[in-house]
């Protein structure tokens, strides 16, 4: 795409994006937080969430779902977040109480962490499409908020480079899985090394691909 049409694509995207900020900026609320999570999927590591609020003036063309931005870009644009926002929080839920709470639960309590964790609380909540309970703020569950809402997909960009360098550093420890490759997904790789080697001390046991492979200690 040539410079100038992908210019106007983003900023014509960014409008997109902002429109729920635009909507709750004009009822009032001014401190809004987008709360994401990710890691919900993966065999091993922890499910990390982020609570991010931005200005009213920040326009930071590339913030999309993380899931459409390359790695290297994910990176680039998760500093420029941290550079701007308001404040961001991180909540990270480890694999002791996924296999306690069940990932869904855990991935709540991840995003409350997140809101509690940011330095000023927000007047408003904008959610991936869920609530989180154990908060006393107005709230806005958002279906494919990563992909509708800027704060949301602000979130989702943190909350993958935090989770990605976590897991990157299991990789020191545990080299012989291969996190560094797939982050923990049951790729037919990370699969074939549970066989090999047995689960570590990361991998969620409560999880179906590692607990019914039936290996020793499981």
């Amino acid at each position: 795409m040539a410079t100038g049409k992908r210019i106007r694509h983003r900023a014509a995207r960014m409008g997109v994006l902002l429109r729920v900020e635009r909507e709750l900026w004009r009822a009032g609320f001014v401190r809004i937080a987008g709360v994401d999570e990710v890691g919900v999927g993966p065999l091993a590591g922890p499910v990390v969430a982020a609570a991010v609020i931005l200005p009213a003036d920040a326009r930071l063309r590339e913030v999309d779902d993380s899931k459409k931005l390359t790695g290297h870009l994910r990176e680039e644009v998760a500093q420029a977040i941290h550079a701007c926002a308001l404040g961001i929080g991180f909540g990270i839920v480890q694999v002791e109480e996924i296999d306690r709470l069940n990932i869904y639960r855990a991935a709540l309590e991840a995003m409350r962490r997140a809101v509690t964790a940011l330095p000023t609380l927000p007047d408003h909540v904008v959610v991936d499409a869920r609530l989180i309970p154990g908060i006393d703020i107005p709230q806005m569950p958002l279906i494919k908020g990563d992909s509708r809402c800027y704060s949301v997909a602000a979130a989702s960009i943190v909350a993958k480079v935090r989770r990605d360098h976590i897991m990157r550093e299991i990789a020191l420890t545990h080299p012989q899985y291969g996190f560094n490759d797939h982050m923990g997904y049951a790729t037919p790789q990370h699969l074939d090394a549970i066989r090999q080697y047995g689960p570590s001390p990361v991998h969620r046991r409560s999880f179906a691909p590692v607990r019914d492979l039936r290996l020793p200690g499981l």
